[in-house]
């Protein structure tokens, strides 16, 4: 392992730096080694590509995939992004206002036989079940939380979701009737937000649902029908970076490892496969990537590259760093 911690040690980006100090060598973070280096991320050449839209005045739509502001501060936050800072004060209003707006979380029940493809305000109740696309205030919330950014609006959101939780303890904006099985691709957002929720805050009502959605995943052991046991998508078993709201393994064990189940034993296979993967320079390829470089907002495109994706194996930086807490957080390394 030294070599490619050496490796990231050196990396020009000052958000890979911290999050080695931090994540993988066990530095804490008001340590003045990793204070000095955290201080540094808002001056990265990452950091402006991701901020330029709003220094620049051509902020897309918050949502608009990914370089709206919603996707901006999750970004920000999994790098180690200083917290607190007002800068991005905008960036959280216009982000919590859209996910609070009144016409966007107005329940309504809507009847079993209404047609399936018809636009609804708010969130629609078919069947007993609320269909929200849940992983919007999952993400939303962590990023706030993480970026020290939340006010009473982050309550607002994690009671939304914990009002909107299926009885299986996940999350499905599937409007067939017949779907009554969570998505795994909505719901791990959302216990990573209800997680951060309740640790920040002491929220027992928040901690109690993160617990409900973790068994849900738990019981599949990440990546397993509940039926049969057979993978429920392949993709699920390969590595990305950044998530933004699609599901793997590698997402999965990361949130799973700061709700605290990656002990639990059914995390197990789903780390071996992770171990299973590691390169002989000891660092993780990227096995695929959810966006194509843009020099501009544009739908499905990042303003920033992060790392290699290759079919040769090449470490990618962010995919190695997860890769690394994970495994020193489940008593792997």
């Amino acid at each position: 392992m030294e070599e490619v911690v050496e490796v990231l040690l050196n990396d020009a980006d000052p958000g890979v730096r911290y999050r080695v100090l931090v994540d993988v060598c066990g530095v804490s973070p008001t340590s003045p080694e990793a204070a000095q280096v955290r201080a540094l991320i808002p001056t990265s050449e990452r950091v402006k590509a991701l901020l330029s839209p709003y220094t620049t005045g051509h902020a897309p739509g918050v949502y608009s995939k990914f370089t709206g502001a919603h996707w901006t501060l999750a970004n920000l936050a999994d790098i180690g992004y200083p917290p607190g800072d007002p800068a991005l004060l905008p960036l959280r209003d216009q982000v919590c206002d859209c996910w609070l707006a009144p016409d966007r979380i107005r329940e309504r029940v809507v009847p079993r036989e209404a047609p399936r493809y018809k636009s609804y305000p708010g969130v629609p109740i078919i069947d007993g079940r609320a269909r929200r696309c849940a992983s919007q205030e999952g993400n939303a919330l962590y990023a706030v939380l993480a970026l020290g950014l939340a006010d009473e609006r982050a309550d607002r959101l994690a009671a939304n979701l914990a009002r909107w939780q299926w009885p299986d303890g996940g999350w499905n904006c599937d409007r067939k009737t017949a779907a009554r099985t969570s998505s795994f691709h909505e719901s791990l957002l959302p216990l990573r937000g209800l997680a951060w929720h309740a640790k920040v805050t002491g929220s027992v009502t928040s901690r109690q649902a993160a617990e409900r959605t973790a068994e849900f995943f738990l019981e599949r052991r990440l990546f397993r029908r509940k039926r049969d046991g057979a993978v429920i998508q392949e993709s699920f078993l390969k590595l990305h970076y950044p998530a933004y709201w699609y599901y793997d393994i590698l997402i999965a064990l990361k949130v799973m490892a700061e709700a605290g189940h990656l002990t639990d034993p059914r995390c197990a296979e789903a780390l071996d496969l992770l171990e299973g993967k590691r390169l002989p320079d000891g660092g993780w390829r990227a096995e695929g990537k959810h966006y194509k470089i843009v020099p501009e907002p544009a739908n499905g495109g990042s303003l920033v590259a992060w790392g290699p994706v290759a079919r040769k194996p090449t470490m990618n930086p962010f995919v190695t760093l997860d890769a690394l807490y994970i495994l020193r957080q489940a008593g792997r390394l």
